[in-house]
């Protein structure tokens, strides 16, 4: 799960990169709009989290930018700004949700989580095939009764093979989902991933399609 994140202050960057990180996602920082849009024009991300007080273009002219084209890639906006006002006009602008610094981490992973989650036409918070179960809240795994809480990353690829059960995605498609730009990736990081997966809730659990990639079963 890959996230874009908008915002100039070095320090909340740091903090929030740092918390999302720990709870699995891929996190890509930019510091000003312009940047964010060419970051979202050349990669695809799960989420956009858009602080709008940024240099050389506003968050929500990034925004308002993202909107005009076809994509659907969420958008949270991160403020201070807080008058009824603003909230109206972020939302209106076409942000998914609205958050007032300061907030709790723990929080804006909770909506994170519902807005993917609606995003991806899942009301259910536990993401199921009918075999393995996920709990995004908790990183639990549940296989024949039998859970296993996964570490981050093992969490970020289950749950992206969860969300279309039955479909392939390759190597590429798998690193894009579990490292941001900065973070150094070996060339056999994905089935060291699977491998730990595996060792938790079976060797059936993720499937390999020989020169591919991974997927997991449609249907128990």
């Amino acid at each position: 799960m890959r996230i874009l994140l908008l915002e100039d202050d070095i320090m909340i960057a740091e903090v929030l990169g740092d918390t999302l990180k720990a709870a699995g996602y891929a996190v890509d920082w930019v510091a000003d709009g312009l940047q964010a849009e060419t970051a979202l024009n050349s990669h695809q991300y799960n989420l956009a989290l858009l602080d709008i007080g940024v240099p050389k273009q506003d968050g929500l002219t990034v925004l308002r930018h993202l909107r005009a084209q076809t994509t659907a890639t969420p958008a949270i906006v991160i403020t201070a700004r807080d008058t009824v006002e603003e909230r109206i006009l972020g939302l209106d602008s076409g942000a998914d949700d609205y958050m007032v610094k300061p907030f709790e981490p723990s929080e804006l992973l909770a909506r994170i989580r519902a807005v993917i989650r609606r995003q991806s036409g899942h009301a259910n918070p536990v993401l199921s095939n009918g075999h393995i179960s996920l709990d995004p809240a908790t990183r639990e795994a549940c296989i024949n009764g039998f859970s296993q809480r996964l570490s981050a990353r093992e969490y970020a690829l289950l749950y992206s093979l969860l969300l279309h059960p039955g479909t392939i995605l390759s190597r590429q498609d798998l690193e894009e989902r579990l490292y941001g730009w900065n973070e150094e990736v070996e060339s056999n990081a994905v089935e060291v991933v699977i491998h730990g997966i595996r060792k938790k809730l079976g060797a059936d659990a993720i499937k390999n399609v020989r020169g591919l990639g991974w997927l997991v079963s449609k249907s128990a």
